[in-house]
């Protein structure tokens, strides 16, 4: 049995899910509207304020898509309800981030900024303070696109292992390598 699979998710206030007969779930809460199309292996059924979902079969195909599609609808819910927020640091001399609107401008030690149009789904912050890095906020309800956009702008500048220059994730930990060492 699946152990997510078979978990129910817990609907909160203000959020409701509605399953048409294409299997089409639609989540609408106070932070926007999301959509997911389910297998049609997979059964939903909402009642009291949850959700459950469960499987035709036990094959394997059945029982891997169980899960998933529990995952995908949990973060559905949780997005449309508190939503997702992304933090990376500019982590660099001269490293600059700058929104305007849904357009994010960086200088990045390119001999060009570089200007990147995030998604309207997407709302993005710029936070920047003396003798500390830029930060970028990036806020959503959908935790894909959130995750695909912040990686994105990530694989811009990767952090480097020798000095650590680059575009993180607040809190990741770089895996700092020894510079060449110097011959007797």
């Amino acid at each position: 049995m699946s152990r997510i699979g078979i978990l129910p998710i817990e609907i909160p206030e203000g959020v409701t899910v509605t399953v048409d007969k294409d299997n089409l779930v639609t989540v609408k809460g106070p932070k926007g509207e999301l959509q997911q199309k389910v297998d049609s292996s997979i059964t939903l059924k909402v009642e009291n304020n949850t959700l459950e979902l469960s499987r035709k079969s036990e094959e394997k195909d059945h029982k891997s898509k169980h899960g998933l599609y529990r995952s995908l609808v949990n973060n559905m819910v949780v997005g449309v309800s508190r939503g997702y927020t992304i933090q990376q640091e500019l982590v660099g001399v001269g490293y600059r981030a700058e929104a305007k609107g849904q357009r994010l401008e960086m200088s990045l030690g390119f001999s060009h900024d570089v200007h990147m149009e995030l998604p309207p789904e997407v709302h993005v912050e710029t936070k920047t303070e003396r003798r500390s890095n830029p930060i970028i906020t990036l806020t959503s309800c959908d935790k894909q696109l959130l995750g695909a956009v912040a990686a994105k702008i990530r694989s811009l500048r990767p952090p480097e292992p020798y000095k650590g220059k680059g575009i993180r994730f607040v809190g990741e930990e770089v895996r700092r390598k020894a510079g060449k060492a110097a011959s007797v």
